[in-house]
């Protein structure tokens, strides 16, 4: 008997210690928006029972300990998911699991939702694409730069079917968000407004857009930043750019809380330029965004940032080289130059947006909003530049190689500037839908309030073969002087109301959208309304494509920086600028293989009217400040996204565009000799008998280009996704460069096609998470990459643009000033 005990004892002990030796793993089901699944199965690879997911995405089931296991997520209308864990007895693993729909692996090559495909100018990104994206500025306006063109990596700014930088609508969080003012170049840019790890969904507008969104002409970049469901957060650094992003929940859910920082230094790429001196460009920002559940109606949201940026440069020396080609002479020409002085810039800017949401009901949603942005910004800079123009040498063998060997021209010049924009603008409004089934009612109205004070004190001096210009004997002129004290108030006041209709769904889908936007300007006194319009027709065929079309009336009213002309006045009766457009197109899901694809194609016409002239120069807009000209824009857009790997979205874009503009009263004197011959510089009698009035006519806008194209490609190695190659290109034809005070000649210089190509090579250091044992010092880490990126791997030098240059003939000479050469940044990328 006592035998018999002791066995059953030993035995009981045993099952107890066998039962002990579990774990669990916890935590919630949710798709690529973020949002829970329900009913999702949850089994332990290899067995026959397992539990499904709450209503509200959640889960905890009962695993084994001390061994290696897998869980398997699938449910019917996502693919599924294998996890793997290593877990110690007693240990409870939090892990929240994200689902992709059947059909949508890759959100940008096919897009099931068809409300997203029906929408005229529509492009969805994958915010993915923007951490990884090698490119000297990054982020979301680095992708849309690919899909758009550029011809400048220094800048994050972009210019969308003709139109300028000042056109383009960026909302975050359906708060407006506002571009540096002062800024004249790329390097003197700080970071993008937009810190791509805390963003959830981007909607970018080319052209066409609906009556929702506001009133600029050319696109919107539409951001949604995210609500977390857990805790996470990420981190990287690389030499160009630092950065931390945090991510939580509070324990009862109804708080959510969203924080970034991040600091940038451009000087590795700005030493290697053609000017040398020592650069010191810095810039930092903070962004939060917090989200609290009153109850299950009733949601409030805050919004915050703080953005600083700083630019100090000394310069000392450039050399700069150009061929000139004539039918008089061929040669290689220089410009050295040796400087004096220094630049201080500071651009400081914040924004707080607060929202209160309601959903009233399943079909009435209300959202109220208030928001202040405050811009602040210092352009301090008095450089003085003495140069030697001429025949620069190239003969290696040579000892004056690199040298001017035959001097055309010599001088000095000193550019001197103290100016100060400070902008607040105070935001208060309300939108709203109403879904009525077939109708999907949506309305807002707003009234924006901005005060605007600025103090421009800019002067340059420029002595040619001793000789100050303009010339005066009698008299030191200055070349050019700028000197304004403007103070502003501006109240604004719009609204908009928008049907979306289903007018029939099943054998064929055609739907309507139809809205209108109205627009008040107190200082100038202007009431638009526009009109918009679009249709979207799904034919009952095999093949899954949908056309679509749009039609409307976009205004601009005037801000601070289209109102102040050449001279630094201020034009405050300036009009808005108005355009009439047009838009048709088609969206087309196919495969290849096994391979998802998809092309769209858009053609459209802008009429514009009311239209105020600018010139660009680098990424300075400085405009006439008078609506005396009309334009046009017309071209067609293909974009083709596909997998050439699986899972591994790439994408191709191509664009033929044309953009014109007719100036009133624009017109020049051709000066003849007694022979009746057109008087050149060449020409041997120079004595003027009579002169022809020419009108100028239509002439290309300086955002012109008529071919733009962009690649943007992933690869991985075959046998090894841990390895990936991620490239981007952009190539965009000619561009204009005005010629100053010069109506014969203007947009006369042409700036050679950009050409750029990037590289990035990554490698997964660490990923598993689960196969890590509890005492890991690397336990919460979801996964740490690598990069390796190479910045204009064919070492192109690019022009952005021309500094003029005159001889001792007192001939112009346009010499180019180029971007950045080839650079190679280390990333490295950590998520936990």
């Amino acid at each position: 008997m006592r035998l018999l005990a002791f066995i059953f004892l030993l035995l009981t002990t045993l099952s107890s210690t066998a039962q002990t030796k579990s774990a669990f793993v916890s935590g919630k089901v949710i798709d690529e928006n973020e949002d829970p699944i329900a009913g999702v199965s949850i089994i332990i690879l290899g067995k026959q029972n397992g539990i499904v997911s709450s209503d509200s995405g959640t889960y905890r089931i009962q695993v084994p300990a001390e061994k290696a296991f897998a869980l398997v997520f699938s449910h019917s209308d996502f693919l599924s998911v294998q996890k793997n864990f290593f877990l110690s007895d007693g240990e409870e693993e939090q892990l929240t699991v994200k689902l992709n729909r059947i059909g949508k692996t890759l959100e940008t090559v096919v897009i099931s939702n068809q409300k997203q495909r029906e929408e005229t100018g529509l492009v969805k990104i994958n915010p993915k694409n923007a951490i990884s994206l090698p490119s000297a500025t990054g982020g979301v306006e680095g992708l849309i730069k690919i899909l758009v063109g550029s011809n400048n990596e220094l800048t994050s700014q972009y210019s969308v079917r003709g139109g300028n930088y000042d056109e383009n609508l960026i909302y975050v969080n359906d708060f407006e968000i506002y571009r540096p003012y002062l800024v004249r170049n790329g390097q003197q840019e700080g970071l993008s407004f937009i810190n791509p790890e805390l963003v959830k969904n981007i909607n970018f507008y080319t052209g066409g857009f609906q009556a929702r969104y506001g009133d600029k002409i050319s696109s919107v970049l539409d951001i949604q930043y995210k609500k977390p469901v857990s805790f996470g957060g990420s981190a990287y650094v690389s030499a160009l750019e630092q950065g931390l992003h945090l991510e939580g929940t509070s324990k009862n859910k109804k708080l959510s809380w969203l924080f970034g920082v991040r600091s940038k230094t451009n000087k590795n790429l700005l030493s290697s330029q053609e000017t040398k001196g020592n650069y010191v460009p810095s810039a930092s920002d903070l962004q939060a965004f917090l989200t609290y559940k009153i109850s299950q109606k009733t949601e409030l949201q805050l919004l915050g940032i703080i953005s600083g940026s700083k630019f100090y440069f000394q310069p000392q020396s450039a050399q700069k080289s150009s061929a000139v080609f004539s039918p008089l002479f061929t040669a290689d020409v220089g410009l050295d130059i040796f400087f004096d002085g220094q630049e201080k810039d500071n651009y400081n800017s914040n924004l707080i947006g607060i929202s209160l949401l309601q959903n009233v009901t399943d079909r009435v949603h209300l959202k109220w909003m208030a928001s202040r942005y405050g811009d602040n910004e210092n352009e301090n800079f008095d450089i003085t530049g003495a140069y030697l123009f001429g025949e620069r040498s190239f003969d290696k063998t040579k000892p004056d190689f690199g040298q001017i060997t035959n001097p055309l021209g010599a001088g000095v010049f000193q550019n001197y500037a103290r100016n100060q924009l400070n902008i607040q603008a105070y935001n208060i409004s309300h939108k709203g839908s109403y879904n009525l089934g077939k109708h999907f009612l949506q309305w807002g109205a707003g009234v924006d309030h901005t005060i605007i004070s600025d103090r421009l004190n800019e002067w340059e001096f420029q002595d040619s073969a001793g000789y100050s210009l303009p010339f005066n004997p009698n008299q030191l002129n200055l070349n050019n002087v700028l000197k304004s004290h403007t103070d502003l108030t501006i109240d604004k006041y719009s609204g908009y109301l928008q049907d979306n209709i289903r007018l029939s769904k099943g054998v064929t889908d055609v739907t309507l959208q139809a809205g209108i936007r109205f627009n008040y300007n107190s200082l100038n006194g202007e009431f638009l309304v526009s009109p918009r319009g679009q249709i979207s027709y799904k034919p009952n065929w095999k093949r899954d494509i949908i056309f679509k079309a749009s039609a409307g009336v976009y205004d601009q009213p005037p801000f601070y920086r289209e109102m102040r002309r050449y001279d630094g006045t201020v034009n405050t009766a300036l009009k808005s600028q108005k355009s009439v457009q047009f838009v048709t197109g088609f969206d087309y899901n196919l495969s290849h293989g096994d391979r998802p694809m998809r092309i769209t194609t858009e053609a459209y016409y802008k009429s514009l009217t009311d239209v105020d002239p600018y010139d660009i120069d680098n990424v300075r807009i400085q405009y006439f400040g008078e609506n005396n000209a009309r334009a046009y824009a017309a071209g067609i857009e293909t974009r083709l996204y596909t997998e050439l790997v699986k899972d591994a979205e790439s994408w191709f874009s191509i664009g033929i565009s044309r953009t014109k503009e007719k100036i009133n009263n624009d017109y020049y004197y051709n000066y003849q000799n007694a022979a009746g011959e057109t008087i050149t510089a060449q020409s041997t009698d120079q004595v003027v008998a009579d002169s022809v009035r020419t009108e100028v006519g239509w002439i290309r806008r300086p955002s012109d280009r008529l071919l733009t194209m962009g690649l943007f490609l992933q690869d991985y190695l075959s046998t090894n996704k841990n390895f990936k190659v991620h490239l981007n290109m952009i190539y965009g034809s000619n561009m204009t460069y005005n010629i100053p005070n010069n109506p014969k000649y203007r947009n006369a210089l042409i700036i050679d096609p950009y050409i750029r190509v990037d590289v990035g090579f990554s490698a997964l250091l660490l990923s598993e998470k689960a196969l890590r044992r509890s005492h890991s010092p690397f336990r919460s880490f979801e996964n740490i990459w690598a990069s390796l990126e190479v910045f204009n791997i064919i070492d192109r030098a690019n022009v952005i643009s021309y500094q003029l240059v005159k001889d001792f003939a007192n001939d112009t000479f346009s010499i180019p000033n180029r971007l950045t050469p080839r650079l190679i940044n280390f990333k490295l990328l950590a998520r936990f």
